[in-house]
C-alpha cells in the first residue's frame, strides 16, 4: 500500500501543473513526452531475454492501453475542462473495473450499471451551467482515458500473478515502450512535434517533473503496488488521488469551483465509485 500512496503523492500536483503551464502544448505533445522522460528510467533495467515473444507483445499492448491511450485522452480533457473537474472525473476507475469484471464473466450485473447511472448523474450536476457543452467533452475524455487505465492495472496485475518470476522493474519499460509508441504516432498525425520549438524553460521543469518522477516513479510504484494488495484496496487507492488533487488544483493553482455543485455532484460520484470497489472486493 505504500507503493500506491506514494504514487498519489506524485500525481496530486499533475493535474493543476498540465492546466497552469502546459495548456497550450499539443495534448498529444504532451503524453509522448511524459513517457519518453520516463522510459530512460527503467529502460537499462529491462530483461526481455527469455520472456518470449507472447509476453513482450502483452507487456506492450498493456503498456500502450494503460499509458499510451489513456495519455492521450485525458490530457486532451484539460482543453475542455478545469483541473479540478479533470480529477474528480478520474473517480469511476473502480466502477470501470468492476464492469470489465463483468464483461470477462460474460455477465450483467444491474447493480453496477445502476452505479454508472449515479454517477453521470453527479457529472450532470457539477456540469448544470452555460456553456457546459463543451465542458462534458472533458468529461467523456476523461472517462475513456480511465477506462484504459482500469483496464490496463487490471490486465498487469493478472499477468503478475500468474508470472510470480518476473520483476516489476525488470519488465515495466516494455510496458513505456508500448505507451511511447502510441503517443508517438499520434503526436505524428497531430503535427505536435512543431510545439517542440515552442516549450519554455518553466515549461521543461514541468516536463522533467511529469515525466521522471509523476509518469515514470509514480507508474512504476503503482503498477508494483497493485499486485500486491487486494482487489478492495486498490479501489480505495484509485480515489486518494481525487480529495488531494481536487485541494491541490483549488488551493495550490487557485482554481473557482461552485462548492455546493462541487459537493453534491462529487459526492455522488465518490459514493458511486466507493460502492462499486465495496462490491468488487466481496
Amino acid at each position: 500500500m505504500r507503493s500506491l500512496l506514494a504514487a498519489t503523492l506524485l500525481w496530486a500536483f499533475s493535474f493543476g501543473l498540465i492546466k497552469r503551464h502546459l495548456g497550450g502544448l499539443d495534448p498529444n505533445f504532451v503524453a509522448a513526452m511524459r513517457l519518453v522522460l520516463a522510459l530512460p528510467l527503467f529502460l537499462p533495467l529491462l530483461r526481455a531475454r527469455g520472456l518470449g515473444a507472447g509476453l513482450v507483445a502483452r507487456l506492450l499492448a498493456i503498456g500502450a492501453v494503460q499509458y499510451g491511450l489513456m495519455y492521450v485522452g485525458y490530457i486532451t480533457a484539460f482543453q475542455f475542462a478545469a483541473a479540478h473537474e479533470v480529477v474528480l472525473y478520474t473517480v469511476l476507475t473502480p466502477l470501470y473495473v468492476a464492469l470489465i469484471c463483468d464483461a470477462y464473466a460474460r455477465r450483467f450485473d444491474a447493480v453496477n450499471v445502476a452505479l454508472a447511472a449515479m454517477a453521470a448523474a453527479g457529472a450532470a450536476v457539477i456540469q448544470h451551467r452555460e456553456g457546459a457543452g463543451v465542458a462534458w467533452l472533458g468529461f467523456l475524455l476523461v472517462q475513456l482515458s480511465s477506462v484504459c487505465f482500469a483496464w490496463g492495472q487490471s490486465a498487469y496485475r493478472r499477468l503478475r500473478r500468474e508470472r510470480t518470476d518476473l520483476r516489476d522493474r525488470e519488465v515495466i519499460a516494455l510496458l513505456y515502450l508500448g505507451g511511447v509508441a502510441v503517443t508517438v504516432v499520434a503526436t505524428s498525425l497531430s503535427g505536435g512535434w512543431a510545439t517542440l520549438t515552442k516549450v519554455s524553460s518553466t515549461q521543461w521543469l514541468v516536463f522533467a517533473y511529469l515525466g521522471v518522477l509523476a509518469t515514470g516513479m509514480g507508474f512504476y510504484l503503482w503498477n508494483r503496488g497493485a499486485v500486491q494488495v487486494g482487489a478492495g484496496a486498490l479501489a480505495v487507492a484509485n480515489n486518494l488521488k481525487v480529495p488531494l488533487g481536487v485541494l491541490v488544483a483549488l488551493t495550490v493553482f487557485g482554481e473557482q469551483a461552485d462548492l455546493l455543485r462541487l459537493g453534491i455532484g462529487g459526492g455522488l460520484m465518490v459514493l458511486a465509485a466507493a460502492l462499486a470497489a465495496r462490491r468488487g472486493e466481496a
